[in-house]
């Protein structure tokens, strides 16, 4: 968030966004301060880096500890929210008060979307925690424009649970204030815009009044909704001391200075008073006679708008017409030639949002009944649903696909019910709207870069293909060692193995496609030649960053009954609940190496009792010869009619072999299979005088000795999805099973596919829980449009 009354200096002109501008504008030669001209610089500033966003669909708000949080992620870009099938990892993790993580998962998107489901530790205390997720080139933006999402865990095991807060030491409430447009500037009006918070983060409610030095009150102002609210502001003189009393809940007053007011500057006001147009003022107070002034709007990283006016008599008027501007927050970049000196948000409420429609076969049902609902939209669409029991834990409204995508992605922070401003069109929460984004802070880029044609910095980039997994080797002494091969191996029936050289800062990197579930990894530099490096993993998940969720207060002693029932719900599932079943993922059972030219099946032949045994009698492909520093490989290149003169790579279930004589020392009655490849084998960057692949029966190494300098470690890689369990009772016998069926989460399917016009039934059963229960469905079109929606059923008690 921008720090309130600051001048828009260099460091504090990181405006952001960057995806790909659709054109520049078309015309003639331009002046290098144009707005045409900024809009190209913009344009081709942007087009460099295309900016993906993430949304998650989390089946509930709040969770008991132990119980299993399930998602569906969608990918989309940063204009027009299309599905974007560029990575192809969403990194998801939940983050306790103190943004460390308390559980990760690497989820597979396919075709812009992925689902998973995280395994929330019994032991997590109670609290509000921070579900984020974002991919590898989301990384450049950084952890502010991640997606964010608060959640509620309570840990029912616990006698008296206690509140987790993010507390800050200082005072109790804290208040800001911002001014419009950047600055206050003597004799000129300006709109001052305030937020307050509580100690844990959570809106307030207050009145004021605003004071000069001479301690006559100037103006009055109150929050309007989520604790914001704005007041006008005409400072006298410059210098000029202001003092702001804040009147509390609870009789609590806080007094607090504004900033000295500026000599020189801009003054920025926007009025939204009719249907179809937006007025920006311009006021200025200047020295020198200014520069023509420059409008420049971009609206979901796209320029709508470029346009010019002159100052006459210190005022300029731009007139905006709210058609050229996109549904969502669009960004007012005023220039006085190319040095920008104000800049605002604005936010235009979406007139049509996709109608998702969605029906349930009655208003109420008993335990153990057949649900059927109906979903249908006017396009076709891909959909996630979710139908939990609402109770006091989970009566938070939770966030939905439109409301975080067009406003949410865009604003550092939490936004307090970011759906308020979509479900309301009034007045009222137009102005609430307004408050927001004077409040708000919006910055990727940097305009000196912009305009002086700089690439933007991409330290990450996308996964393509698949998971990037990351290492770095180092010299003995802890610097990086540059220039040096490492070896990768997932050992296995269906092995993978790869290699990297070391970049200067020492990292190698290896991609992963169609990797799941939890793997041995070993990571290792030449144990003969490179014996001296040692080498490690680096996570691929983003350390810290982000703002704190806004705290739990202390659970109401009204909860209890509530926490008791939700307490007796998870151990009756822990005791019943049935195996988990996984999705079939794809595998590649065909070696990096493809067809081997030569393959050996040893139980074919006559067992030797040495591994030279058998290469000297039945593999004529590979010549081994034993020298004064050991046994060595030699290919036979039949095509060429020669013999290569260096060791083959030699892998023992996709394990690099350095040390042949360790390999001739193996057993060989464990070893399965043999394939050789008789000619010069290119991997990379590396050349191999051939290739001889050794198998066990269990693909498991089969006991051989690993060097003490390779790095072994069991891996987690993309997530296996997870079917989700939901009981039928279509006979009798079932209905009467005396099994205790206690869900709470009666339904979730991440993947709904609708065609236009074409109604879907679904169906699941009820549990034995009564209560009231909310259907949410939502999701998006190929073209980028956006919808939700949401109704309640009732499920009665059995007579």
């Amino acid at each position: 968030m921008r720090p309130p009354f600051r001048l828009f200096a260099s460091q504090a002109w990181s405006l952001s966004f960057a995806l790909a501008i659709a054109a520049s504008l078309p015309g003639r030669a331009q002046a290098p301060d144009s707005a045409a001209t900024l809009s190209r610089q913009l344009g081709r500033y942007q087009r460099q880096a295309p900016t993906e966003q993430l949304f998650l669909h989390l089946d509930r708000p709040a969770y008991v500890a132990g119980e299993t949080l399930w998602l569906k992620a969608y990918a989309v870009d940063g204009t027009y929210h299309r599905p974007l099938a560029m990575s192809k990892v969403a990194y998801v993790e939940v983050l306790d008060a103190a943004q460390q993580p308390v559980v990760q998962a690497k989820i597979a998107l396919e075709r812009a979307m992925g689902q998973g489901s995280l395994e929330l530790p019994a032991e997590l205390a109670t609290g509000r925690y921070v579900v984020r997720a974002y991919t590898n080139w989301m990384k450049n933006a950084g952890p502010d424009f991640y997606f964010q999402c608060p959640i509620t865990v309570v840990n029912t095991s616990m006698a008296a649970p206690a509140a987790t807060t993010t507390a800050k030491p200082g005072p109790t409430y804290e208040v800001q204030f911002f001014a419009e447009g950047g600055q206050l500037v003597r004799g000129l009006p300006g709109r001052v815009a305030f937020k307050v918070t509580d100690h844990l983060g959570h809106s307030v409610a207050a009145t004021g009044t605003v004071a000069d030095a001479g301690g006559a009150t100037v103006t009055t102002f109150q929050t309007l909704k989520f604790g914001l609210g704005s007041f006008l502001l005409t400072p006298a003189a410059a210098g000029a001391a202001y003092t702001a009393t804040v009147r509390l809940p609870g009789g609590a007053v806080l007094s607090q200075k504004l900033p000295a007011v500026a000599e020189q500057g801009y003054s920025l006001l926007v009025a939204d008073d009719t249907p179809t147009q937006l007025t920006i003022s311009v006021q200025a107070q200047l020295a020198q006679p200014a520069a023509p002034l420059r409008l420049l709007a971009h609206t979901g990283h796209q320029v709508t708008l470029a346009t010019e006016a002159v100052l006459a008599g210190g005022r300029a008027t731009f007139v905006v017409d709210k058609q050229r501007l996109r549904p969502g927050i669009t960004h007012l970049t005023v220039f006085s030639g190319r040095q920008p000196v104000a800049e605002r948000l604005y936010f235009r409420r979406p007139a049509h949002r996709l109608a998702v429609r969605s029906s349930a076969s009655a208003a109420a049902y008993g335990p153990r009944s057949a649900v059927r609902l109906q979903v249908s939209a006017p396009q076709p669409a891909a959909l996630s649903m979710a139908v939990y029991r609402l109770d006091t834990l989970s009566a938070t409204a939770p966030a939905d696909i439109s409301s975080y995508l067009l406003l949410a992605a865009d604003l550092k922070g939490f936004i307090e019910d970011a759906g308020y401003y979509f479900r309301d069109s009034s007045a009222v929460a137009q102005q609430a709207a307004d408050n927001l984004m004077l409040t708000q802070g919006w910055r990727r880029f940097r305009w000196p870069e912009v305009l002086a044609g700089q690439a933007p910095a991409s330290t990450y980039a996308p996964e393509l293909n698949g998971y990037v997994l990351q290492g770095r080797v180092r010299q003995p002494t802890g610097a990086p060692a540059a220039g040096v091969p490492a070896y990768l191996s997932l050992p296995g029936r269906s092995f993978w193995f790869g290699t990297a050289v070391s970049h200067p800062d020492g990292l190698v990197q290896f991609e992963l496609p169609h990797t799941y579930g939890l793997r041995k990894l070993v990571l290792q530099t030449n144990s003969v030649r490179d014996s001296t490096y040692r080498v490690e993993l680096v996570s691929p998940f983003t350390a810290g960053g982000g703002a704190a969720a806004p705290g739990l207060p202390p659970l109401s002693s009204r909860l209890a009954a509530a926490l008791a029932e939700r307490h007796v719900q998870l151990q009756a599932q822990r005791v019943f609940s049935v195996p988990p079943r996984y999705q079939p993922t794809p595998t590649d059972t065909v070696a990096f190496y493809g067809r081997a030219d030569e393959r050996y099946r040893l139980d074919d032949y006559t067992r030797f009792p040495s591994l030279e045994d058998v290469m000297r009698e039945y593999v004529p492909g590979v010549l081994v010869r034993k020298r004064k520093d050991g046994f060595h490989f030699m290919v036979v290149d039949r095509p060429h009619h020669l013999n290569l003169q260096e060791n083959p790579l030699t892998l023992l279930d996709g394990l690099p072999v350095f040390d042949l004589d360790q390999l001739m020392a193996f057993d060989p009655l464990k070893i399965n299979t043999l394939d050789v490849m008789a000619s010069r084998y290119f991997l990379g960057s590396q050349v191999y005088d051939g290739l001889v692949s050794y198998r066990t029966y269990q693909g498991d190494l089969a006991g051989y000795p690993l060097s003490t300098h390779a790095l072994l470690e069991e891996y987690e890689t993309l997530q296996v999805p997870r079917e989700f369990y939901s009981p039928r009772y279509d006979s009798e016998a079932q209905q009467r099973s005396r099994l205790p069926d206690l869900r709470n989460l009666l339904y979730w399917n991440p993947s709904v596919t609708i065609l236009a016009n074409k109604p879907q039934t679904l169906e699941f059963f009820t549990s034995d829980q009564a209560g009231r229960y909310l259907v949410v469905t939502q999701g998006l079109t190929p073209d980028g449009q956006l919808g939700s929606t949401s109704f309640s059923f009732e499920v009665k008690p059995s007579l």
